[in-house]
This record gives structure tokens, C-alpha cells and sequence, in this order.
């Protein structure tokens, strides 16, 4: 993992890359370029790569709310799973979430991503509320960090 390098998302390379790795990750919540150009105007983006190959993305929204919630989302595509980028995308995030006064940490998984799911889990998230998006189906988890 001595190769493994963490950049925020800078340029039309970055946000392509990132946008495929959520794309990939979360398809019910695909998004366009255009819509991922906007996300990076709010939230900081960021993409692991491994050398020269892309492993996953992360995203951490700033704290918002009276307890200055921040979310930290970390996702690695399927064939580099299990092998710790994920965790250091997630160490990375909240590391960043703290610095940004987060009071609280919250990690967002579709249901689906039973991975992602256990993954949260074990780093001691506990769900807080399940729902689903007006005209949708797909079912979110909402765990937030005891």
C-alpha cells in the first residue's frame, strides 16, 4: 500500500475519475459531470490511486447543524476491496471532517452495498435512520460514528 497516494479532486481528470468510481459504487445516485462539478463546489472530493490506478474516492461534506455534523463517505472499487484503501480513504476523510470543526461524523450507504454497510459498521458507526428518495426505491442508511 506504500504506493497508495490520496489527491483532492483538481482538475477534469480528477472529477472524471471520481464521478466513475461513485458511478460505479452508488448507481442509483449516478451523477454528471456537470452535477459533479457542482458537488465539488460544496463538499472536498478526493481520489486514491494506486501508482497510476484509480482504487477509489472519498467525499467529505463540511459540518452543518447545531453539532456541526460532517459527513465522510468513503468508497473503493470492487476489485481493490479489502486491502485497507479503504480505510485509509476513511482516515483521510475524517481527518479532514475534524479539521473543518466537525462535531459529529455521519457516512451515508445504500443498503445494497452490503460492503460498504459492514465496513461503517466495523469502524463504529451505528444507523441512525434508513429511507428512501422521493420516486425512488433504493434504500439509504444514514450511520452515524458513537
Amino acid at each position: 500500500m506504500t504506493d497508495l497516494h490520496i489527491e483532492p479532486v483538481a482538475d477534469e481528470t480528477g472529477l472524471r475519475d471520481w464521478r466513475h468510481v461513485h458511478n460505479l459504487i452508488v448507481p442509483p445516485a449516478a451523477m454528471s459531470l456537470d452535477e459533479v462539478r457542482e458537488r465539488s463546489g460544496r463538499n472536498r472530493l478526493e481520489n486514491a490511486y494506486l501508482g497510476d490506478t484509480l482504487v477509489g474516492c472519498s467525499t467529505v461534506r463540511p459540518p452543518q447543524g447545531e453539532d456541526a455534523v460532517a459527513t465522510v463517505i468513503a468508497r473503493v472499487l470492487p476489485e481493490f476491496r479489502r486491502r485497507g484503501y479503504g480505510v485509509a480513504l476513511y482516515e483521510n476523510g475524517l481527518t479532514r471532517a475534524r479539521a473543518l470543526g466537525a462535531g459529529g461524523i455521519e457516512t451515508v450507504v445504500l443498503a445494497a452495498n452490503a460492503d460498504g454497510v459492514r465496513f461503517a459498521e466495523a469502524r463504529g458507526f451505528a444507523e441512525t435512520e434508513r429511507y428512501v428518495l422521493d420516486g425512488e426505491t433504493d434504500l439509504w442508511i444514514t450511520l452515524r460514528l458513537a
